[in-house]
């Protein structure tokens, strides 16, 4: 049997103390469940979330985690509910739920007030989070956010259809993890053997725990990755400062919706990352990384 094959073979596992305590990571208790979390960087630094996208846990961070700790910022990296090691809540997973994760996540970590750098659908919970609450954010940097007009592959179209969905990944477990598998290694402008033998494992890890399948699946139903241009408009009308960065070669989220971002918010700079696609900090962190943190200092 395959490395994919056993990874893919099902949801096996339950996410308990006993696992998370073998992780260099921490805990937090907050009303929906158990978050995943990693701090770094010295304690008195300026904080900085970095909040992740549809699927991926938080080490699609890892260049981004270990720059801001090196320049000594108070780097917050954490899974969102129903991914990664955070548990998987049988509830909605809309923005709300994110949305109120963030906020107990900071209220547990005694953060008053940080800076938010957010990926994809990271992007509109961060656009809600500072419009409820203003005060608790200083600056925002948006990575290929979501939140646009999308066209989106067959398979994962079906997998808005329901009992059609739960089918694909579910009976079909295989097929069904594949296709997600795939998605995310859309998000690469060039995928060296490299950069996926890094990549998939990583992120297959999250699928043998239970209820990954349901979060993936309530999550897309839920709206998450749909148009809401009025989260951004919300953002120009602030006096917030704003980064946005995109790489040119983006087919999940199309470079061609920067241009919408920035009519929404003007006061956004602007950097365009030429042979990247849907994760630019990823696989050019050494040009992006100076962007962030010279915006962020």
């Amino acid at each position: 049997m395959s490395l994919l094959d056993r990874l893919f073979a099902g949801e096996r596992f339950v996410l308990d103390a006993r696992l998370r305590e073998t992780l260099p990571g921490q805990t937090a208790w907050l009303t929906d469940g158990v978050t995943y979390y990693e701090l770094g960087g010295p304690p008195g630094g300026v904080p900085v979330v970095l909040i992740p996208g549809f699927s991926v846990p938080n080490f699609i961070w890892d260049p981004t985690f270990t720059a801001f700790s090196a320049a000594g910022f108070r780097v917050l990296r954490y899974d969102l509910f129903g991914r990664g090691y955070s548990d998987r809540p049988r509830l909605r997973y809309d923005r709300a739920l994110f949305v109120r994760q963030l906020v107990e996540l900071l209220d547990a970590l005694s953060f008053k007030q940080v800076d938010l750098v957010s990926l994809s659908m990271g992007g509109p919970i961060a656009a809600e989070f500072a419009f409820r609450f203003p005060k608790r954010v200083r600056k925002l940097a948006f990575i290929d956010p979501a939140g646009f007009a999308l066209d989106l592959p067959l398979a994962v179209k079906l997998l808005y259809v329901p009992v059609l969905g739960e089918i694909i990944l579910g009976l079909l477990g295989r097929f069904g993890a594949q296709t997600l598998l795939d998605s995310m290694l859309a998000d690469f402008y060039n995928p060296t053997p490299e950069a996926v033998d890094y990549f998939v494992p990583r992120y297959v890890e999250q699928m043998k725990f239970h209820g990954f399948k349901r979060a993936i699946l309530s999550t897309l139903r839920s709206g998450m990755p749909d148009e809401d241009l009025d989260l951004y408009r919300r953002v120009g009308e602030s006096e917030k400062g704003v980064l946005l960065i995109w790489g040119k070669e983006d087919r999940t989220i199309p470079f061609r919706h920067s241009d919408k971002f920035r009519q929404l918010v003007p006061q956004a700079q602007f950097h365009a990352i030429d042979q990247a696609g849907h994760i630019p900090h990823f696989e050019k962190p050494g040009f992006v990384n100076p962007l962030l943190i010279d915006f962020l200092q």
